[in-house]
């Protein structure tokens, strides 16, 4: 499994977006922006984004992968480096 840790960018919001099952290199390297890591039998990718549009584009490359979101969640600024794996 792919582990990466982006920088923060300013002006962003960090978010976690869950997905079913554990992501294979080939789907993560779709995501290049965020950081992945799995727990429980699913995968998280953690990451900023910079606005409404970016978001919509993540969640629009879930769909036309096929892959199956579970979760959407923004991060306060207490969560965002906590639920980033360890290097």
């Amino acid at each position: 499994m792919v582990e990466r840790r982006p920088a923060r960018g300013r002006g962003s919001t960090r978010y976690e977006l869950v997905v079913c099952g554990v992501l294979d290199a080939r789907f993560a390297s779709a995501f290049p922006e965020m950081a992945i890591h799995v727990e429980g039998g699913r995968t998280h990718l953690v990451g900023d984004v910079v606005d409404q549009a970016q978001l919509h584009g993540l969640l629009g490359r879930f769909q036309l992968l096929g892959i199956e979101l579970v979760s959407v969640n923004p991060l306060s600024e207490g969560q965002e480096e906590a639920d980033l794996p360890k290097p």
